[in-house]
């Protein structure tokens, strides 16, 4: 941090004429400061923000170089960015109890003997063992990070036997291949292009009073006291439980989506950072603020994260490849204005929740479901071109006509279902 400050120079309010630069100095970096670990050890440490004492000797050395790269990377993301140059925030000091999880980096199997492990420095734990190792794999790393519920131990296996999978592509046609389209309304989750409407967890929405109720609580408690760390806790294990209600919820959802013989699964390439910013001020002539319906943007972007349709994504593809299957995100515009069986434009407002269309026989289903249809024709490439002319739409041909009919007999057969 002290390079950082002395080693840069805004353009926007310094003169290099009138205010030269000094001479840069070596820029600390990975090895620089690992090699400083053995002389930190021989004596206690003064941290000079917290004023507390360390004594880096109780540490095992592989979990402080570890801690160093930590620092490193930190650093690389805040000044170089990322592969596509995105900055991440300045680095900030961590107290003890935002300090989360330390690594082993090269752990061994003999650390583990029955119910214990037995880890460098600290000593022989007891621990509730998942299952038991796999013959023939080596345990290569040991992550120990603190949860609101306690401590928990990530082991990394390694076994260099095992076979690569070989990659398989897949053709996608109407028979393995199904639509998906995300919904907020009621208690459907996904709806599928094979007319079904998955239901919904809501793990926040169900626990939010509950919630605010221990936050409001805690607020008022003084910091640092016993009963505002006991009511943090409270809250603590509380998210921790929609968390999980909300994983254990995608992870059902898609081996649900998976035992059907699908083995390619269209979902919506949302930008759900976007969809969940905060709609923009409105002002008059005289600077007073105007209405801007952000009372109904904040429930509608609560509802997005409680329902985690990125997380089910990543989970959904996890599943399917182990399947032998693959998820491939496709653009959803229009797929909610556009009539699936007969390419007809039937505009419709956030609350309609149907499709009617007036200009075939499809009859009247699920707006959702008829979206994901249209997902799924756009994954198959049979949605047609939509052009804007002069404020209006115009519908150009589908690409491949007998692809298409095969998907609007199935779109009638679902009227019927629907009519039965």
């Amino acid at each position: 941090m002290d390079w950082w400050e002395n080693n840069r120079c805004p353009v926007d309010s310094c003169s290099i004429i009138s205010c030269p630069l000094p001479k840069l100095r070596v820029n600390p970096n990975y090895n620089t400061h690992q090699d400083l670990l053995p002389f930190l050890k021989e004596d206690l440490i003064l941290v000079e923000w917290s004023g507390e004492l360390l004594d880096l000797s109780d540490v095992y050395s592989q979990v402080l170089q570890d801690t160093v790269k930590r620092v490193h990377l930190g650093f690389d993301r805040y000044i170089k960015g990322d592969k596509n140059g995105k900055r991440s925030g300045k680095p900030r000091f961590k107290s003890e109890s935002s300090f989360k999880s330390f690594t082993y980096p090269q752990a061994l199997d003999s650390w583990i003997k029955g119910n214990f492990i037995k880890l460098p420095k600290i000593g022989e734990v007891e621990i509730i063992l998942h299952r038991s190792l796999p013959s023939g794999f080596k345990v290569k790393t040991c992550i120990v990070s603190k949860k609101a519920d306690g401590w928990y131990i990530t082991l990394s296996l390694e076994d260099r036997k095992v076979p690569l999978l070989p990659s398989i592509e897949i053709v996608p046609t109407v028979k393995n291949s199904n639509g998906l389209d995300a919904v907020l309304d009621g208690d459907a989750f996904i709806a599928t292009s094979e007319g079904e409407l998955l239901p919904s967890v809501k793990a926040f929405r169900k626990n939010q009073e509950k919630l605010a109720k221990i936050s409001k609580k805690k607020s008022t408690k003084k910091k640092g006291s016993a009963k505002r760390r006991k009511l943090a806790s409270q809250e603590a294990k509380l998210h921790q439980k929609i968390a999980r209600s909300r994983k254990d919820h995608h992870f059902k959802t898609s081996h649900q989506l998976t035992i059907t013989g699908k083995k390619v699964f269209f979902v919506e390439d949302l930008d759900l950072k976007n969809l969940t910013l905060r709609n923009k001020a409105k002002q008059d002539e005289n600077g007073k603020f105007l209405p801007n319906h952000q009372a109904q943007k904040s429930g509608l972007n609560k509802s997005f994260l409680d329902a985690g349709f990125g997380q089910f994504v990543d989970i959904l593809s996890y599943i399917a490849e182990k399947a032998g299957g693959q998820v491939i995100k496709v653009k959803p515009n229009y797929t909610s204005q556009i009539c699936c069986n007969c390419d007809a434009y039937a505009p419709k407002e956030l609350s309609d929740r149907i499709h009617d269309c007036k200009a075939c026989d499809v009859g009247i289903i699920n707006r959702d479901i008829n979206a994901a249809v249209n997902i799924k024709r756009v994954g198959l490439g049979v949605f047609p071109t939509i052009k804007s002319r002069r404020g209006k739409l115009v519908i150009e041909s589908s690409g491949s006509m007998s692809t298409l009919k095969e998907i609007r007999e199935f779109t009638r057969s679902l009227y019927h279902t629907a009519c039965s």
